[in-house]
């Protein structure tokens, strides 16, 4: 079956930065595009950020663009996001998940397009 496990969360100050890594097994990692997204104590889960199969196509979230870089290394099997600039209201349980297919051109944002998801890793941001 196909198993995500997220890694790299923790507590840090506002302005520090983390990266979060999710390894994947199961399938064929390289053949579908992921996604992060992260949910907040009384809130919604929220898009975060995905990339396609290839790593070339990126998305973003408003709120992190410019912050946050999700990248992959498909011979590691492992999907990446590097947080800078930290600000409090990025504390959530961080998700990854895997894409339906391999290549977003829209509905990237949303999370029924995912079929398969990590345990999460928690994220706090102190000021």
């Amino acid at each position: 079956q196909v198993q995500l496990v997220e890694s790299g969360g923790g507590l840090v100050q506002a302005g520090d930065s983390l990266r979060l890594s999710c390894a994947a097994s199961g399938r064929t990692f390289s053949a579908y595009a992921m996604g992060w997204f992260r949910q907040a104590p009384g809130k919604e889960r929220e898009f975060v950020a995905a990339i396609n199969w290839n790593g070339i196509s990126t998305y973003y979230a408003d709120s992190v663009k410019g912050r946050f870089t999700i990248y992959r290394d498909n011979a590691k099997n492992t999907v990446y996001l590097l947080m800078n600039s930290l600000k409090p209201e990025d504390t959530a349980v961080y998700y990854c998940a895997t894409g339906r297919r391999a290549y977003f051109s829209s509905g990237y944002y949303a999370p029924e397009e995912y079929d398969y998801w990590g345990q999460g890793t928690q994220v706090t941001v102190s000021s």
